[in-house]
């Protein structure tokens, strides 16, 4: 295999197992009434402790407006509040609320069983192996992305 070629099954491995896991995991949300889109959303919110709707319209790549609307949503069924930040009264911060922790958690812990079942025939040195690569992987990736 060239470089070229094995870069480009590395790419689609780690396209199609993202896919998997994800849609795995949000077997949970029909449980919620919660759309994906709000749960990644959700995700951002949980990430980083107090986050602006511009700050998560970013994340998501969508429009401020657009962005509004899902966070309204979320905020309606108590998965996240907005709060006046305590440095600058200019700024509104959206938090997780505990009904948010709770759907994350769960989402997490189906994802994590199914990640187990998929490596389960892993050796052992491949099961080692696996984080220190992707960790690799990640550092790299958000070195490159964040230029």
């Amino acid at each position: 295999m060239t470089d070229k070629e094995i870069i480009m099954s590395v790419e689609k491995s780690i396209r199609y197992i993202s896919g998997h896991v994800r849609a795995h995991g949000r077997e949970i949300l029909k449980e919620y009434d919660i759309s994906p889109l709000q749960f990644v959303a959700l995700q951002w919110v949980n990430d980083k402790s107090g986050i602006t709707i511009g700050q998560v319209a970013n994340k998501l790549y969508l429009a401020h407006s657009t962005t509004t609307d899902i966070i309204d949503k979320l905020e309606q069924n108590n998965f996240v509040r907005r709060e006046r930040s305590a440095e600058d009264k200019r700024l509104v911060l959206v938090k997780i609320e505990d009904k948010g922790l709770e759907i994350i958690n769960r989402v997490i812990e189906k994802r994590v069983d199914f990640i187990s079942k998929i490596t389960n025939n892993l050796s052992e040195n491949e099961k080692a192996l696996l984080p220190v690569a992707l960790e690799k992987l990640l550092h790299e990736s958000e070195s490159l992305f964040n230029e």
